[in-house]
């Protein structure tokens, strides 16, 4: 299903709407008025079944706690718990502290599935928050179409994707691959390129749009190989880049597998700090950081909308209550502040339709926008993704970025792109 184009205005035209988008400070200071406000009688905010009642409502999360994809979804857990627990202290929803039933999709695909039924149809969750890899989104999609849940999904990925069942908080192609591509070939003067990801759906389709798109810039693509999730033997494929010598290795490898390569490529002496060759990633957080090692990973860049060195209010007061939470050693990478706007903006949704019920949810979402998101602004599409910016990231030898580049507007989200599909 695709929704119709968009109607709403640019941002930062003098037609925009009033902020609908909960702010953070406000919404703290707000919270003892706003717990003593009457909540609204659940039979006229809850006309489907869902588990609310007139003091709670239930939500769910379902991410990879255990597994090869532990490493990269803990910290949507961690973010999405912080969020709620914000949420409560400043009130709740319509009146409402917001449950939680957390579900360990355990880095397996049927397992989310499964999970997922459990959550909507046993539990009768409001929303759930989760999924990361586009293999478990692709696995739980017709589980929340068929019983009509709604999914707050946080990570980056290929696009070619729209449904009335998922709210997008991450970026789709357009904003991540084209553009990072784009600033590459303009920076770096690249011309030749090795692909390089797991072995499942998002890799494979990102490298696919990004072939097209080198190829459309006239540029060439001198390698591209895939290996299994969990994968840890990389010393072929590093022997064939360093044959090949391309201008940029183009590396979308995720979870626990990203130890083993960036250890590897390191050890075989392959340069990617200041070197000949530039390692550009749309797939390393600060979070997969945590796990590689700094050293092991610095001169490379990540293309992305959110890294946690970025200097603004909002992000900063994120930061702290994050590290507060969660440890002081604790990290914050792309898709864990895109799963922290998750429960933000379903709340200013709900509280806009005046309704849990899915449908009214769904409905009053296009437009719904923060000004408090750590990333800066951002409003929800009518094709359910998010307006964003697109960044490059270069890593440190601490395990942070710093931020070399980013558009000068927010970038409209086009999950379907011309020629790329």
């Amino acid at each position: 299903m695709r929704f119709p184009r968009p109607t709403i205005p640019i941002f930062g035209h003098a037609t925009r709407s009033k902020p609908t988008g909960v702010l953070l400070g406000a919404a703290l200071c707000l919270a003892p008025l706003l717990a003593l406000a009457e909540a609204p009688p659940t039979e006229e905010v809850s006309t489907t079944g869902l588990a609310v009642t007139d003091d709670t409502v239930t939500v769910g999360i379902l991410h990879s706690t255990t597994g090869t994809m532990a490493i990269s979804e803990t910290g949507s857990v961690q973010a999405e718990k912080l969020a709620i627990q914000q949420i409560n202290d400043a009130g709740g929803v319509l009146g409402r502290k917001i449950e939680i039933i957390q579900e360990d999709g355990a880095s397996d695909w049927p397992t989310f599935a499964e999970k997922s039924k459990k959550l909507l149809v046993e539990d009768k969750v409001a929303a759930v928050f989760g999924c990361w890899t586009s293999a478990s989104r692709k696995a739980v999609l017709p589980v929340f179409e068929q019983y009509n849940g709604m999914l707050y999904y946080p990570t980056f990925y290929e696009g070619l994707e729209q449904s009335p069942n998922v709210i997008y908080t991450g970026q789709e192609a357009t904003q991540q691959i084209l553009a990072g591509i784009d600033w590459v070939v303009d920076e770096k003067d690249a011309k030749t390129f090795f692909l390089l990801g797991s072995d499942y759906i998002w890799p494979r389709t990102s490298n696919k749009i990004a072939r097209k798109h080198i190829e459309k810039l006239g540029l060439k693509v001198v390698g591209e190989e895939y290996y299994p999730l969990g994968h840890t033997q990389f010393n072929s494929v590093i022997n064939k880049i360093k044959l090949r010598k391309p201008d940029v290795i183009y590396a979308i490898v995720v979870g626990g597998s990203n130890v083993a390569f960036y250890k590897q490529l390191k050890a075989a002496g392959l340069d990617i700090d200041e070197g000949k060759t530039t390692l550009l990633t749309i797939s390393v957080t600060e979070d997969e950081i945590l796990g590689i090692g700094g050293e092991n990973i610095e001169g490379a860049y990540a293309a992305m909308k959110y890294f946690q060195s970025l200097d603004n209010e909002n992000n900063k007061a994120f930061v702290a209550a994050f590290k507060e939470m969660w440890g002081e050693d604790s990290v914050i990478g792309d898709v864990t502040q895109a799963a922290y706007l998750g429960p933000w903006l379903w709340k200013a949704a709900v509280e806009k339709a005046g309704s849990f019920d899915i449908d009214k949810v769904r409905e009053a979402s296009p437009g719904i926008e923060l000004t408090t998101a750590p990333e800066g602004y951002v409003r929800i599409h009518e094709n359910h993704h998010l307006w964003s910016k697109t960044r490059v990231g270069l890593a440190r030898a601490d395990g942070q970025y710093d931020v070399v580049y980013e558009t000068e507007e927010l970038m409209e989200p086009d999950p379907f792109p011309e020629g790329y599909q």
